[in-house]
């Protein structure tokens, strides 16, 4: 019996992937980065208190540097201002390949730190999360 091929969102999930997938992926990523930048920059707010915060500016440091730390892979130690974590976080998002959004932001999203987006990246074998509006 052959294999049935696996679609998601109407795509057909192949190894390699496909234009139609790497397309998918990409616009995905996008709504990925706007959230996840939004989301550094309002710790960022917080945390050096230019706006109120529940839990006041050490939640907001708190939060900022867990999200920098989910991408860059370090906690950012003495020697480093707010800014300073800021800015690489953001750098080093706008630098971060897909499949490593794909993996952060489930885990972010099963954290409740980012939004849930409209569809999910296809094609990964692995996430923490299902960070999809559509069920």
């Amino acid at each position: 019996m052959p294999k049935v091929p696996e679609k998601k969102y109407g795509i057909e999930i192949t190894k390699p992937f496909s234009k139609e997938m790497y397309d998918h992926n990409d616009q995905v990523a996008k709504d990925m980065r706007v959230n996840i930048e939004y989301e550094i920059r309002d710790a960022h707010r917080r945390a050096t208190g230019k706006v109120a915060a529940e839990g006041g500016m050490d939640k907001g440091e708190s939060d900022l540097r867990n999200i920098v730390q989910s991408f860059t892979g370090y906690g950012f130690g003495d020697g480093y201002d707010l800014d300073d974590v800021m800015n690489e976080g953001i750098k080093t998002l706008n630098d971060a390949a897909n499949w490593m959004l794909h993996e952060e932001y489930s885990y972010l999203c099963f954290k409740g730190i980012v939004p849930r987006v409209s569809k999910m990246m296809i094609g990964f074998d692995w996430e923490k999360h299902d960070y999809s509006l559509q069920d």
